[in-house]
Order: structure tokens, then C-alpha cells, then sequence
């Protein structure tokens, strides 16, 4: 699975460089993050929307339409601010074998002690 990431940020690093009338993702680049974070935000209300829907034919299919786009778009996102994923892949490996509460409240001491520095 990896291998589709790897290759989704080899074509997300070449269409950057593109002419944004030619790529959605150079148009996205050269609109700046707050576009980004725009196409983001609204694809994780589709996905909620899509999850609430579950109970409908063809839910499945839609929610997983909706949270490939989502992740998409995250991709997009993590390449205009110069990371990729391999760098989130990273975070939950360190992440593998604690449990969801302890990792969370590591974090948050964690957080307290930088905002005092």
C-alpha cells in the first residue's frame, strides 16, 4: 500500500510544477494554502456526511470515494508545506503499541511542557 503513496507523492511533486491550466494540483499550489485548506476542510464534511449515510444502498462506496478524497487532498496539502507521507506514516508507527489514552495524554504532556518554554 505504501507503494501508492509513494507514487501519489512522485505525481503530486511533478503536477506542482505544472501549468495550473493544465493540473488541479498545480491550480490548487499556485491558489495558496488557504485554498488547500479550503478543498480539506470540505472533504472532511463530505466524508462525515457520507458516514451518516451509511444506512443507505451504496453508502460503502461513497464514503470510501469521499475519504480517498480526503486523503487526496491531505497529500496535496502536506506537498505545499514541503512533508509527505512518510512523515505522518512515521508519527503512527511511533504510535503502534501504545493505546489511543496513553498516547494521548503523552502528547498532551508534552504539549504543556513546550508552551512553558
Amino acid at each position: 500500500m505504501n507503494d501508492i503513496l509513494t507514487a501519489l507523492d512522485q505525481v503530486l511533486a511533478e503536477r506542482r510544477e505544472s501549468s495550473p491550466e493544465e493540473s488541479y494540483v498545480a491550480s490548487l499550489h499556485r491558489d495558496g494554502l488557504n485554498k488547500i485548506l479550503e478543498k480539506v476542510g470540505e472533504e472532511a464534511t463530505e466524508v462525515i456526511l457520507a458516514a451518516k449515510d451509511m444506512d443507505q444502498a451504496g453508502a460503502a462506496d461513497a464514503l470510501v470515494n469521499e475519504v480517498a478524497d480526503l486523503w487526496f487532498h491531505s497529500l496535496v496539502m502536506l506537498s505545499h508545506l514541503d512533508l509527505n507521507h512518510t512523515d505522518v506514516l512515521n508519527v503512527l508507527d511511533t504510535r503502534m503499541g501504545l493505546s489511543g489514552l496513553a498516547e494521548k495524554a503523552a502528547r498532551k504532556r508534552h504539549n504543556a511542557g513546550s508552551k512553558n518554554t
